[in-house]
């Protein structure tokens, strides 16, 4: 089955008992039982929903994991996963990591024994370099936030086996239709649905999807125990978005390419970050492990003055946090995804205060190129 077929049938498509082409929101938070030895598989919400399954099966197909859970934000994906971990643990982590998962890394992981060492992920041999015999996983992003860097997934995880520890990959940039980490070695993969999955800035949720069993009972678990599942609606209009994600992926890369090459010539534009460029230094590894280039890129400006002219000028680019939506979101990560890093370490990772990042919606290029225009001017 292709990926477009896939994305509309690849899960349940169908409600068994209605025929309805869908599954319905079961807005319920318990469910009768008929027998004392033997419940049934849905006994309370916060354990099992068949709106939120009917979500997992489409992401695990997608993903070509065996499982995946949803999750009621994208922190909540990463921070439950994170605590199959324990007390005297050391992972790896990309230096230009998600700045959400930066602070709890930082701050509160940290607090409970697992401790965590940032590397230039672009350099196999610094991660490689960073592994302690207490250490249990690898953390990356590729490309990455807000920097667009590119790690190879395959050369991190053959790293990884030799080790004996997991590689975790924040797949959100790209989504499974451009990019399954799975398929290279990875061992667990995470996603913001809030983002391009979802598709719509309409809803909040996150994923983890794995390959090995066990694994995944072991993440089910916590959130069972913690209670960060996604609720039925979100569920629904999740559902509901991944079946446009091939359109709208192919349709704002092809308005990303557009811009990128008009901002690559704009005097007061001083550095373009896409791995979409031939000159982006993980162009090659990227082409080899993905299927295309994504929405979103960022870019630096000549001064402070044009960057605060162009954050708030922008009349079609939502000055806002977030990213992935069907309207393109021009964002600051100086004072958005990465506020909670301190200043000195987000300037020595390169996020500047003239770094902006854009991730390009379903406009005419046409009009978001006139509006930067006249933004920056």
């Amino acid at each position: 089955m292709k990926r477009a077929t896939q994305l509309i049938h690849g899960g349940p498509t169908v409600d068994l008992q209605t025929g309805a082409l869908g599954v319905p929101i079961y807005q319920i938070s318990t469910y009768r039982q008929t027998s004392v030895d033997h419940f049934s598989k849905y006994d309370y919400a916060r354990g099992d929903n068949p709106t939120r399954e009917a979500l997992e099966d489409t992401i695990a197909v997608l993903e070509n994991g065996t499982r995946c859970l949803a999750f009621a934000s994208g922190m909540a994906a990463i921070s439950t996963t994170l605590m199959i971990f324990s007390p005297g643990d050391h992972l790896v982590v990309c230096d230009d990591v998600y700045g959400g998962a930066y602070r709890v890394l930082s701050t509160i992981f940290s607090r409970m024994g697992i401790t965590s060492t940032f590397v230039d992920a672009t350099d196999l041999t610094a991660i490689e370099a960073a592994i302690r015999p207490e250490t249990k996983g690898i953390y990356l992003e590729t490309p990455s936030n807000p920097l667009l860097k590119v790690t190879d997934l395959r050369g991190a995880a053959a790293i990884a086996r030799r080790h004996s520890i997991i590689t975790l990959v924040d797949n959100t940039f790209m989504t499974p239709y451009l990019q399954r980490p799975l398929d290279l070695d990875c061992d667990i993969v995470l996603h913001s649905g809030t983002k391009f999955i979802n598709g719509h800035s309409d809803v909040l949720c996150g994923f983890a999807v794995v390959k090995d069993k066990e694994l995944g009972q072991r993440i089910r678990y916590i959130q069972n125990a913690f209670g960060t599942g996604l609720g039925p609606q979100d569920s629904f209009l999740t559902l509901r978005g991944v079946k446009t994600l091939k359109v709208r992926m192919d349709q704002s890369q092809h308005n990303t390419l557009k811009i990128v090459e008009w901002l690559k010539q704009h005097p007061r534009v001083t550095a373009v970050h896409y791995p979409g460029l031939p000159e982006h230094p993980g162009y090659a590894i990227h082409n080899a492990q993905a299927d295309g280039p994504g929405a979103v890129f960022s870019f630096e400006l000549d001064s402070y003055e044009a960057t605060k002219r162009l954050l708030e000028n922008t009349h079609l680019a939502a000055f806002a946090v977030s990213l992935g939506g069907v309207e393109s979101i021009i964002s600051y990560p100086a004072k958005m995804s990465h506020a909670s890093v301190p200043k000195e370490e987000r300037e020595r990772k390169g996020i500047t205060d003239t770094l902006v990042r854009l991730s390009v919606g379903l406009e005419d290029p046409d009009d978001l190129i006139a509006d930067l225009q006249q933004a920056i001017g």
